[in-house]
Parts: structure tokens; C-alpha cells; sequence
């Protein structure tokens, strides 16, 4: 089936995604998301024979419903109605528009899943699953020690530059989102994992060919890309038995902050090493650990083990 091309964006989107990039410092993934997500609302519209800078806040709640109709996730509705607020408040700051339709509109309930976190016993069974694939170097097991190690987002992970680790250093220097650097500090086995690729990755480069990537690749961007290193994390947990669809680069983001708090760690220093703005979205690893301990309980006390054995209990 062919892709339906874009909708010719008009002059206030652009505009709009000019000023995410300059004065918010939004990425390219960022910016692709939120372009997808206006021109997704402009082909809607268009059906109505509006554009975005024009529409009213009707015609926004019937594109809200539309994506209810079609099964969307209450999550997805939201983060979409997120950017069209966004877009209408830019317009209304431009005074490309004397009200903001996007005001009365209501948000979606949410239930705020608790994120998926593999259990240090299935972290360590990955590594050492990587770790026996002679294949490539040791990239692949060199890639979920820093991963685990540091809980890196996974565009910063496959974008480390080179520079940032051949003085063998302690800690990571890492620019997250809205170009804004951090420090995390980089585990002895990560260290040993990074030395060792270092002496492979060499041999690996053609020629004179040099490459400013920690894990470089011949394709486009230079660079392993997010997909492939998804899809070999879920060849590595077929490789572990694990379930494929319980692994992804993300979760092992959030089994490295899980296992942190788990090990005592504060819940601030946890935010600064993930790189999050708000401490409220650290948070939320505070409730997985509040549901291990819950569950732990009703597995383990005697109490509980005392009430399943009860006749209809």
C-alpha cells in the first residue's frame, strides 16, 4: 500500500515548527512528530474545507472524535491535542489569530500506565546473551552496558560521539533534548565494554575511512540507527528467552532507573541522570516500586498466604 503523501503544509504550520526548532530547541524527531500530527489535522480539515490557522473550535472536536472512531488511544488523542494547543497558542502570541479554538476543548482521561521494567536477572541473562554473538565485535553487548549504565535515551545512545569516550572517561557527557548537556556516570563494566569495542571498531572502518561515531554505520545518518538497534535488542532477547515484545531501548531506560531507586539511589539524582525537566515524571518509578513491594507482600507474608488458603477466600 503507498504511503498518501504529506498535505502542502501552510505558511502558520511552518511557521509554528520554525519557532519549535529556534527558540525551544526541538529535535528533528520532535519536530517530524508534531508535523505528522498538523498534517494529519489539515487533511481533516481539508475535508471540511478549512485550513488549521482558520479552524473553529467545532471543527477541532469532531477531529477529536474522529480519532476516538477510528480506535486511537486515549495517550495518543492527547498528546495530539497537546500540539494543537501548542499551535493555536503560537498563532494567538503571533496575532495571526484573535482567539484560540483550541481553549474549550476537552482532554481525554488518562490512566497513567507504570512503565514495563525487566528484572535485573533478565537484564543480566540480554547482556549475556550479547556477549556470546562473536559476530559483531561486542557492539551489540558494548551497546546495553552504556544503555543499562547510564539509562540514556536511545537517539543519544546511537549518536555518542566518539570524543566522548576515548580518554576512558568516568563519567558520560551527554546533549539530550532541547540541546542541553548532562554528566552520567559510566559503570567499570561499561568502561571495560567501551575499551574493548574501541580496539574492534577500528578494524571495522575501511581504509582511511573515519567516522566521528562511537558506533558508526555506512548508511545515511553515519550511525547505527534507533530501528536497527531495536531490532537486534529483540534478536538479543530471543536469543535470552525473553519475550521480544517485553524489550525495547526504552525499557531498559526505565530498568535502569527502576533498579537505581530499588538500590536506594535519590530520587533527584535519578532525575538528572535520566535528563527529565520535571521531577514529577521521575516519579512515576517510585510506583513501580511501590507495586514490586505490594506484590512482594501479598506473595511472601504469611498473613496473605494465610487468606488464599481459607475456603473461598
Amino acid at each position: 500500500m503507498k504511503k498518501k503523501p504529506a498535505p502542502d503544509r501552510t505558511r502558520e504550520v511552518e511557521a509554528f515548527l520554525e519557532m519549535l526548532q529556534a527558540e525551544r530547541g526541538a529535535s528533528r524527531n520532535t519536530l517530524a512528530a508534531y508535523g505528522a500530527d498538523l498534517d494529519n489535522l489539515q487533511t481533516f480539515l481539508s475535508r471540511r474545507r478549512q485550513k488549521p490557522a482558520a479552524a473553529d473550535a467545532e471543527a477541532l472536536r469532531a477531529y477529536l472524535k474522529s480519532l476516538d472512531y477510528v480506535g486511537m488511544t486515549s495517550r495518543t488523542v492527547a498528546r495530539r491535542l497537546s500540539v494543537i494547543r501548542q499551535f493555536y497558542r503560537f498563532l494567538l502570541a503571533e496575532r495571526m489569530r484573535e482567539d484560540d479554538p483550541s481553549s474549550t476543548l476537552a482532554s481525554p482521561k488518562l490512566g497513567r500506565p507504570l512503565p514495563k521494567v525487566l528484572s535485573r536477572e533478565e537484564v543480566d541473562r540480554l547482556i549475556e546473551a550479547t556477549r556470546g554473538n562473536v559476530g559483531d565485535g561486542g557492539r551489540m553487548a558494548t551497546l546495553l552496558e552504556i544503555l543499562y549504565g547510564t539509562g540514556l535515551r536511545v537517539s543519544e545512545l546511537v549518536t555518542l560521539p566518539l570524543s566522548a569516550v576515548e580518554r576512558d572517561p568516568t563519567v558520560l557527557i551527554v546533549r539530550g533534548k532541547g540541546e542541553k548537556d548532562r554528566m552520567v556516570p559510566l559503570s567499570d563494566p561499561a568502561r571495560a565494554a567501551i575499551a574493548s569495542w574501541l580496539h574492534v571498531r577500528v578494524g571495522m572502518l575501511e581504509g582511511d575511512e573515519r567516522s566521528r561515531y562511537l558506533f558508526p554505520s555506512r548508511g545515511r545518518t553515519g550511525h547505527l540507527t534507533r530501528q536497527r538497534f531495536a531490532q537486534l535488542l529483540k534478536e538479543a532477547a530471543l536469543a535470552a528467552g525473553i519475550d521480544p515484545a517485553r524489550v525495547s531501548p526504552h525499557v531498559l531506560r526505565h530498568a535502569f532507573a527502576s533498579h537505581l531507586l530499588e538500590g536506594g539511589a535519590d530520587l533527584r539524582s535519578v532525575q538528572l541522570m535520566l535528563g527529565h525537566a520535571d521531577i514529577s515524571t521521575t516519579q512515576i518509578y517510585t510506583h513501580v516500586l511501590d507495586e514490586k513491594l505490594r506484590a512482594l507482600v501479598q506473595e511472601k507474608h504469611p498473613l496473605a498466604r494465610r487468606r488464599r488458603g481459607r475456603p473461598g477466600g
